[in-house]
């Protein structure tokens, strides 16, 4: 039995998704076309970026590593997922134990001044979320009430006042009063 060939419509419905995969990474990582092309030495071209984004011309594995790489995420973060939810997770309202509502958004940034080992365990675990939910902003997250639990075990308290403990570290993202 010979292996049959996916249909040329599946092809191009495919290399849709993937290009709408890679212009949501690069819009996340907040590039424009231009600043990837500089970024890459002029590796990735901005027309052959775009065609790429388009779902007009089809990305080699190897380019497609590579421009894992110039976004500094895993490459499957760059292909569409073949069995998406239907809708996004809704975040869990955090108010009952922390008095926020709609979850506590972290700075990101600022994890690098927290101390070691806490510091470490704790970038690692917002890097998992951020590739389970395939977020690549690097500025900020929210943390839902599942993800609170987690991260109140990394630093040594107690639910109830892990958002205190962020605080206290300097990690809880405020909005400027306008």
């Amino acid at each position: 039995m010979g292996l049959t060939q996916p249909s040329e419509e599946f092809n191009t419905a495919y290399g849709r998704r993937v290009g709408e995969r890679l212009r949501l990474i690069r819009q996340q990582k907040r590039l424009s076309l231009q600043e990837v092309e500089a970024n890459s030495d002029q590796e990735f071209k901005a027309s052959v970026l775009g065609a790429y984004e388009r779902g007009e011309r089809a990305i080699s594995v190897t380019r497609l590593e590579r421009l894992a790489q110039c976004y500094s995420v895993p490459v499957d973060q760059l292909l569409p997922r073949s069995a998406l939810p239907s809708t996004s997770p809704e975040v869990v309202d955090l108010t009952e134990r922390t008095g926020r509502a709609a979850g506590v958004t972290l700075e990101l940034e600022r994890l690098s001044a927290v101390p070691s080992p806490e510091g470490e365990m704790l970038g690692r675990y917002l890097e998992m979320i951020q590739v389970q939910r395939q977020d690549f902003n690097g500025r900020v997250l929210t943390i839902r009430h599942d993800d609170l639990r987690a991260v109140a075990c990394i630093l040594g308290v107690r639910i109830d006042s892990a958002v205190d403990r962020l605080d206290d570290l300097g990690l809880i993202h405020t909005v400027a009063a306008s």
